[in-house]
């Protein structure tokens, strides 16, 4: 098409407004972490011990998204295996993100990529998983070494593989001669442990190191500092990275989406071809984020979620009213259930969805009170109407595809 080639080649000679935008992005391990210097420490001395091969305390970290947690994680780690390779001693880090689809969804998948992790080959499925385990016990068996094993987002890996999983790995030194394996466990759940069995609680978290929220003031510094590497001079105007540190404090002190606003306003405003940022293009930032977010959320919730999330939106479709009851979702949600084979949940159940619902930011449901006749939640759809149609489709797709 002649109207591609047209965008393309006025994009190549367009100026950016970046002079390094991979500064903004998440992964970034920047030369020096601000106002982390307590957890970073904390977290360092904790760790030191691999350094004499010796294995030190399991850790549990834990803060809301954004704090720097796995950020610093990565930093100390950097920092550990560039000494441990200069130095000769037998440190291994391993990193693994458990969010991540066909890495650590099971039990298998974990322990496979584990043992990949030492080079052994293991199929994708098929082998028991006794025999995966074997098979890595073997691997980090075979020379003395001290091995930290992160799993980031380790709520997930318990949602997904349950908590034995977790048993098994803080066990694994007692099978071992060689080797010792050390677990740093990240979570943005702040009451993640108080649901794990005692026993493995009590082994994941023998150290714990708690990230709170930056506040307004550090995020400014953060991004400041990010900004000078990450832009031209003079493309920003007074301002812009106030404002991003004040939606960002606003969300819990989150730094990594106060990035992801500075660089998202920096694509909008080259997009339209101007040559500064503006408070503006910060303003249509955060709607363009807000919007990739839900849909996010969406598409990553258990099917009885996405039933609950459609029954509340074919009841705004034939309501006319501006609330929405639960009885009237709970009659469709059944509904729904017979239509697409899914396993009916009791009311109760799915009025705890609801209010979860409610607590992602999708929906407004305000308990109310009918006297004799109990209590119920008026329901109000808050999704943008931009994004509406958008998010019925994939709730669609995933229902009936």
């Amino acid at each position: 098409m002649k109207e591609l080639n047209n965008i393309f080649e006025k994009f190549l000679k367009k100026e950016s407004l970046f002079k390094s935008k991979k500064v903004l992005q998440a992964v970034h391990i920047p030369r020096e972490i601000n106002h982390r210097d307590e957890q970073i420490t904390q977290i360092a001395n904790i760790l030191s011990p691999t350094l004499r091969i010796e294995k030190p305390s399991n850790i549990f970290i834990y803060g809301k998204t954004g704090t720097g947690k796995t950020l610093s994680v990565r930093y100390v780690a950097e920092q550990m295996t560039t000494l441990a390779d200069n130095k000769k001693i037998p440190l291994k880090i391993i990193y693994i993100n458990c969010k991540l689809k066909k890495v650590a969804d099971t039990e298998y998948r974990l322990v496979a990529q584990l043992a990949r992790e030492f080079g052994k080959e293991i199929p994708p499925t098929g082998l028991p998983t006794e025999e995966v385990y074997n098979i890595f016990f073997k691997a980090i068996g075979e020379e003395k070494r001290i091995i930290i094993l992160v799993l980031d987002e380790i709520d997930w890996l318990v949602k997904k593989a349950g908590d034995e999983l977790i048993y098994n790995l803080t066990r694994i030194n007692s099978e071992l001669k060689n080797s010792q394996i050390t677990i740093v466990g990240i979570s943005n759940d702040l009451i993640f442990s108080n649901n794990l069995d005692p026993r493995v609680k009590s082994s994941l978290s023998e150290e714990e190191v708690i990230f709170p929220p930056y506040n307004a003031v550090q995020l400014q510094s953060i991004l400041r500092k990010r900004a000078v590497e990450a832009f031209k001079e003079g493309v920003l105007k007074e301002g812009v990275i106030p404002k991003c540190a004040a939606y960002a404090a606003r969300e819990h002190g989150d730094a990594r989406r106060a990035l992801e606003l500075l660089r998202v306003a920096g694509e909008i405003a080259e997009r339209k071809g101007k040559e500064e940022i503006t408070l503006h293009d910060i303003d249509d930032a955060e709607d363009t984020i807000e919007r990739d977010r839900i849909i996010e959320i969406v598409k990553n919730q258990p099917k009885q979620f996405q039933a609950t999330l459609y029954s509340i939106l074919l009841n705004k479709d034939n309501s006319k009213n501006k609330f929405i009851q639960t009885g009237d979702v709970y009659d469709t949600y059944r509904q729904l259930c017979n239509k697409t084979g899914l396993r009916s949940l009791t009311q109760r159940r799915v009025s705890d969805i609801i209010a979860e619902l409610d607590m992602l930011g999708i929906i407004n449901a305000k308990v109310i009170s009918k006297g004799r006749f109990g209590r119920t939640r008026e329901i109000n759809l808050i999704l943008p109407t931009s994004i509406e149609l958008k998010v019925k489709k994939i709730l669609e797709d995933d229902l009936f595809g």
